[in-house]
């Protein structure tokens, strides 16, 4: 590919902006070395892999190659045997251990995962754990062997830890004693590797030893004991053991890290061509990109593409195609319009494709393979040269014509500008007729309406043009593929308030034959919005009577599942209705034989109540609900409250609000001992109720103070009931009966047992009590009462 095009397109921006998305040097430069290729299998094969790495970071993240160095004069010195150092030890350890975190990376959840294109690139990596390990085990820093790299170091960083401590112990000892009034100050320094005390120079023939240094003033004197020289001749000649036993472990572990000098060269290789191929992901990922199709025919048809270095916010996407009806498309329209961003987006595009890039555009986009890509764009005009602007064009197509074919690409930006616009015309046409001719896949952008002639006269040459809203003087920067662009001279002249005798004047300078042109495309423009506008609202209604036909479907699903679920529901009823039939049957026989012909009539007939009773029952259950009168007002969710007396119409029921409706309307109402689930639409209220009143509907007594009662059962009554052990449906049964004698015996508060526990049966107690007409209050008892396992009940006078 001729750098020229690469330049020009920006193509050497983009690769710098690839190159920030890699994680290594190496990487990097591979980067930067990215160039487009022409081999379609290549091409396939490239995107395949960005396109898996794509997947592979929307997976499981990003990953990162930092510690992938360039090793090549390391690896080098291992090959030869040289010792490494342990700054260069430590580096392929840190390099080791990224392969085996790239290595999991790389590594399926599951064993029978289907691989991609990467799986062998990750599965080829050899952490080499073993290698990494010993020399992490050996080396604790740059600067620092551990003292378990080997036993002979160990042994003599003891023997000089011994020694340190026997000199510090003698030094000391002389500092705190006879030698401290010969000091300058009492302590140890060191100078040239010997221990040393600060001694005053009037006193150096009082202290025996050697002098190794002197203060800057003279009046100190640095002076190493003869005591401790022994001493410290053993610790330098253990420093030299020590250093010697250092260099004798790094050479030690260079030879071992030397037999897989292969195998780290290859982990470089790998590694950097996965940084590469994960920085065209991550780029991907930050522009919005696809992976496009690409094809050998000379066609392309980018939908949706944005040129990736305008920003987001301000690029509009274009579509562009050509190579079916026609391989040559020639764009006109106003200065700042977008001409040269769409010849420059379909260039760029191609090469970053045909380079394994991902693109800027909508899935199902595509490109072909060109060998070439020529492009001339912009103000190239040379002083040193002599060369005018078009001099310098014409420079440019020259080289294009003569090394063009029918498998390169040439874009044109104003062909045939710079000059007399009458002969720049006339070769324009020339020009593109010979590419035309040649089957040369050309765009190219003009102000010229002789062109936008040659395009519409000619098969096989389709005019576009780059949109221009005159109301604004703006461009839309839209690309109109099939209708030539109108140059809007006089409009926004007039526009800006160019005086209209002078936009007058200048039309009549025009021929007829141009206004006839002119008014032809200007009537093509206002055709091409209608049905633009018309298009868009069939759109709409298009989605609207999906929305429709949607939402049928759904009402449709949710009625077929309403209606399987109430014949299933049905059809278990009536089986239970059945076996219950059969259960009484079959207890009615047992009862009769068992009784035999002595029997009582009064144990048959307690028997025939008891199972009467069951009967009735079950028809209350399945007996049909009511129709509502005619006249029926449904109630509202306001005028409801909890306690207040409602009747259930279709049941024919009485009883008392206990719980709020939900979004259905649907609520329960307590009657009795029975709670009852019912909804808002079939309720009426039945007004107040004096609580006695009600008492006597609900359970046939007389609750006045003044009427009679059971003496008996007053006199017995307890003030208190323990639930304790009943589940919550007895406990409410229970609840209620005692409740009920409590108040006929005139007590005024009752003390409720259900204790602690998880306390599902303290709040059946109180869901219970809320619909209780002649419960004035209830709370749960305080110290001393029973705390949270007893509810105190307070009775209405």
């Amino acid at each position: 590919m001729n750098k020229k095009a690469l330049h020009v397109l920006e193509y050497d921006k983009i690769i710098e902006k690839l190159a920030e998305h890699a994680t290594s040097d190496p990487g990097r430069k591979l980067c930067l070395e990215l160039e487009p290729s022409s081999d379609i299998k290549e091409i396939r094969k490239n995107l395949q892999k960005t396109n898996d790495a794509i997947a592979r970071i929307f997976k499981k993240g990003s990953v990162n190659f930092g510690d992938n160095k360039e090793f090549g004069g390391i690896l080098k010195a291992l090959k030869i045997g040289s010792s490494l150092d342990m700054a260069s030890l430590l580096r392929l350890a840190s390099f080791l251990d990224n392969v085996n975190r790239v290595k999991s990376y790389g590594r399926p959840p599951r064993d029978d995962e289907e691989g991609d294109s990467l799986t062998e690139s990750f599965q080829m990596l050899e952490p080499l754990t073993f290698v990494s390990a010993e020399i992490r085990r050996c080396i604790v820093s740059e600067d620092e062997m551990s003292s378990d790299a080997s036993p002979a170091l160990r042994h003599i960083r003891r023997g000089m830890m011994l020694a340190n401590d026997r000199i510090h112990e003698q030094l000391n000892r002389m500092i705190n004693g006879s030698l401290r009034t010969y000091l300058q100050d009492a302590v140890v320094t060191v100078r040239g590797d010997r221990y040393c005390i600060p001694v005053k120079a009037e006193y150096k023939s009082q202290v025996n030893g050697l002098v190794h240094d002197q203060s800057s003033s003279g009046s100190t004197l640095f002076i190493e004991p003869a005591a401790v020289v022994e001493l410290n001749n053993k610790i330098r000649e253990m420093a030299l053991q020590e250093s010697a036993e250092i260099e004798k472990i790094l050479m030690e572990l260079s030879l071992s890290v030397a037999e897989h000098v292969d195998a780290i060269r290859y982990n470089c290789e790998i590694m950097t061509d996965l940084d590469f191929i994960f920085a065209k992901a991550s780029y991907a990922l930050e522009i919005n990109a696809i992976t496009p199709v690409f094809n050998e025919q000379h066609i392309f048809d980018i939908k949706k593409g944005r040129h990736p270095l305008i920003a987001k916010d301000k690029v509009v996407p274009i579509d562009v195609y050509a190579g079916r009806d026609f391989d040559m498309l020639i764009i006109t329209g106003p200065n700042t319009g977008g001409k040269t961003v769409t010849l420059k987006t379909v260039g760029l595009l191609t090469l970053m494709g045909q380079a394994g890039l991902a693109i800027p555009a909508a899935d199902r986009s595509e490109l072909s393979v060109f060998e070439e890509v020529y492009a001339d764009i912009g103000d190239e005009q040379s002083i040193e040269q002599s060369l005018s602007t078009f001099s310098s064009h014409m420079t440019n197509t020259v080289a294009i014509l003569e090394n063009a074919n029918e498998n390169s690409l040439c874009l044109f930006d104003e062909l045939g500008a710079g000059t007399d616009p009458t002969e720049g015309a006339a070769l324009a046409i020339s020009i593109l007729n010979d590419l035309h001719k040649r089957k040369i896949r050309t765009l190219a952008t003009t102000h010229y309406s002789e062109l936008k002639v040659y395009a519409l006269n000619t098969k096989g040459v389709q005019n576009a043009s780059c949109e221009f809203d005159v109301e604004s003087l703006k461009p839309t920067y839209r690309l109109l593929i099939g209708l030539p662009g109108k140059s809007n001279a006089f409009a926004i002249s007039s526009k800006l308030g160019l005086p209209d005798r002078i936009i007058e004047a200048a039309s009549e300078q025009i021929s007829t034959e141009d206004k006839r042109f002119e008014d032809l495309i200007a009537d093509l423009e206002m055709s091409r919005k209608t049905i633009e506008n018309e298009r868009l609202e069939i759109e709409q209604y298009k989605k609207e009577a999906e929305e429709l036909r949607r939402q049928l479907e759904q009402k449709t699903d949710k009625l077929d599942r309403q209606k399987e679920d109430i014949l299933r529901e049905a059809h278990e009823q009536a089986r239970q209705i059945l076996q219950e039939a059969k259960d009484v049957a079959d207890e009615t026989i047992k009862v009769y034989r068992k009784a035999g012909p002595n029997a009582s009539m009064q144990d048959l007939e307690r028997t025939r109540t008891k199972l009467n009773e069951k009967i009735s029952d079950k028809n209350k259950a399945i007996t049909k609900k009511k129709e509502l009168p005619a006249d029926h007002q449904i109630l509202k969710e306001s005028q409801l409250k909890l306690g207040e007396s409602v009747k259930i119409v279709s049941m024919g029921l009485k009883g008392t609000i206990s719980s709020k409706p939900d979004k259905d309307g649907n609520l329960f109402i307590q009657c009795g001992i029975m709670k009852t689930k019912a909804n808002i639409r079939d309720l009426v209220l039945i007004g107040d109720e004096d609580p006695k009143a009600a008492m006597k509907k609900f359970y046939g007594r007389n609750t006045s103070g003044g009427g009679k009662m059971d003496l008996s059962k007053a006199s017995t009554i307890r003030t208190e009931i323990n639930l304790i052990g009943k589940n919550s449906d007895d406990a409410v049964a229970a609840l209620d009966k005692y409740l009920d004698d409590a108040y006929m015996s005139h007590l005024n508060n009752v003390r409720v047992v259900h204790g602690k526990g998880t306390g599902a049966l303290r709040q059946a107690v109180h869901q219970y009590l809320k619909g209780v007409p002649y419960v004035k209050s209830f709370k749960l008892g305080e110290f001393g009462e029973g705390d949270a396992g007893v509810t105190i009940v307070t009775f209405i006078k």
